[in-house]
């Protein structure tokens, strides 16, 4: 909540500093080439997450400067989009790797809690082993029943 009022904040103070100084028709102009560029970038992303994926397997990029670039460029498009000078400065400098790089250090982000079950999982299943002990007949292994119970209750019957 704090970030959200520190932004609004910001963006009031630079917005209106900015429009002051450039009036309102150039300030109009500017809001609108800003979101044609934001525009126009998120439609050309797919080329440029191309250009990032090829540098990823000859090993000019590490897997994580790829996700920290890739999800940077497609979020500063999207500022670029959103009316506002601190966006638009914002939205400019997410387009530069080097900035998203400093940007990531300064805001750590909270790596997902692993669970006992896959994260791409949509319903959680419990996995129940029974082995019997009992005895065998020369060469047979033992047998294990599995039973998978679905806890999903969006499933009709």
């Amino acid at each position: 909540m704090i970030y959200f009022i520190l932004y609004v904040f910001l963006e009031v103070m630079i917005s209106s500093t900015i429009s002051g100084e450039i009036g309102g028709l150039m300030t109009f102009l500017e809001l609108i080439t800003s979101a044609i560029l934001g525009i126009f970038l998120l439609q050309n992303f797919k080329f440029s997450l191309m250009e990032k994926i090829n540098a990823v397997r000859s090993g000019d990029l590490t897997q994580d400067e790829f996700i920290k670039s890739s999800i940077g460029a497609a979020i500063g498009a999207m500022l670029l989009i959103v009316p506002g000078f601190f966006t638009d400065i914002l939205g400019l400098l997410l387009q530069f790797s080097l900035f998203t790089v400093v940007f990531t250090k300064i805001f750590k982000f909270k790596k997902p809690k692993q669970t006992k079950y896959s994260n791409s999982q949509q319903s959680e299943f419990r996995y129940t082993s029974y082995t019997h002990n009992t005895q065998t007949k020369q060469g047979e292994d033992d047998v294990i029943d599995v039973e998978i119970i679905d806890d999903n209750k969006s499933i009709k019957h």
